[in-house]
């Protein structure tokens, strides 16, 4: 009798949260698609897809009528609030296949250099308080697979004209100060958080491997410093590589992180929720035994850059998306190169 109440109760508890859930699947493969954006009629980022391709249905609301699903930086689609009321959602995510990453030199070496392109952003109550992109070196020791350096070569940065500093406002800032690269500290050892104290999730598909880690801090206890409160902190990492590899740094074909930060001044009435998005996608991999890269700094008060990088077609190039909404108020620093 127990057993069949246990049992009653968890089929009760799974469908309930089954019907608090959209999934989205790719139209291709069938497969869950994690990474999908939902913005808003005002372009605001209501929603973002997990490994398993599930949202919260709760987050689409009747007043942004109009909603875009944005899929590997690229628009797909646009739906109404009705079309939230399936439980499944497919997704044509045939916009680009994956491109190869170009080895150049395949001899043993005492580093590896991966190149690729990058775009992070930050958005405050959802909406995007600063952006930027660019092209980026991390540099590796090949034995350890540890991170040795981070060289950037060409960069973008924008922000909204809206955002000011009120001390006592916090959904007012700019927040152009957490603008970071991502970090990929641990991509070359990715399998090495199975032993840490993170979720983890893998998703095999018919393409790409996938691995989603979950860190979470102050779930139940806000942190109180200087008449600032700081609550729910969680970040998400997920890291794609080659089908059926050793998830090393020459299988790795996608890089991304979220940041998740609820901030406010304790005058605020309710917290502000940060959140921030760090991609990287490799496209030259090179063995070297000098470490002689060409070094720039990533500053924030400015761009930097030579040529016209983001009109390339591979280029994850979301200031696009962000303009459509944005127009003229999301401003570019002057370009100082």
């Amino acid at each position: 009798m127990k057993n069949n109440l246990l049992l009653l109760l968890l089929t009760f508890a799974f469908n309930f949260y089954n019907a608090q859930t959209i999934t989205f699947i790719s139209e291709k493969t069938n497969k869950p698609l994690p990474k999908v954006s939902v913005f808003g009629k005002d372009g605001s980022i209501v929603a973002y897809s997990d490994i398993d391709g599930k949202i919260d249905k709760n987050l689409i609301k009747p007043d942004q009528e109009k909603f875009q699903l944005v899929y590997d930086n690229y628009s797909v689609t646009t739906l109404t609030y009705a079309d939230f009321e399936k439980e499944i959602i497919k997704v044509d995510d045939k916009i680009r296949n994956i491109e190869p990453v170009v080895i150049k030199n395949n001899k043993p070496a005492k580093y590896v250099f991966v190149k690729g392109n990058f775009n992070a952003y930050v958005t405050v109550n959802n909406k995007l308080n600063c952006y930027a992109d660019g092209i980026v070196t991390y540099i590796f020791d090949n034995k350890t697979k540890k991170l040795k350096a981070t060289n950037i070569e060409q960069y973008r940065i924008y922000r909204l004209e809206d955002a000011i500093f009120e001390k006592k406002q916090t959904g007012m800032w700019d927040y152009q100060s957490m603008l970071r690269l991502p970090e990929m500290k641990e991509v070359g050892n990715i399998l090495e958080y199975k032993k840490k104290n993170s979720v983890v999730k893998e998703l095999k598909g018919p393409q790409k491997d996938q691995i989603e880690i979950t860190g979470e801090a102050l779930q139940e206890k806000e942190f109180a410093l200087f008449g600032y409160r700081f609550f729910d902190v969680k970040t998400i990492i997920n890291a794609a590589y080659e089908k059926d590899t050793q998830k090393m740094l020459r299988d790795l074909l996608e890089y991304n992180e979220i940041a998740f930060l609820k901030l406010k001044h304790k005058t605020e009435p309710e917290y502000n929720q940060l959140i921030v998005y760090r991609n990287f996608y490799p496209t030259e991999l090179d063995f070297r035994n000098e470490n002689d890269s060409e070094k720039n700094k990533f500053d924030l008060k400015n761009s930097s850059y030579t040529t016209k990088y983001w009109e390339s077609q591979d280029f994850p190039n979301m200031q696009s998306v962000f303009s459509s909404y944005f127009g003229d108020k999301l401003k570019e620093k002057q370009n100082i190169k």
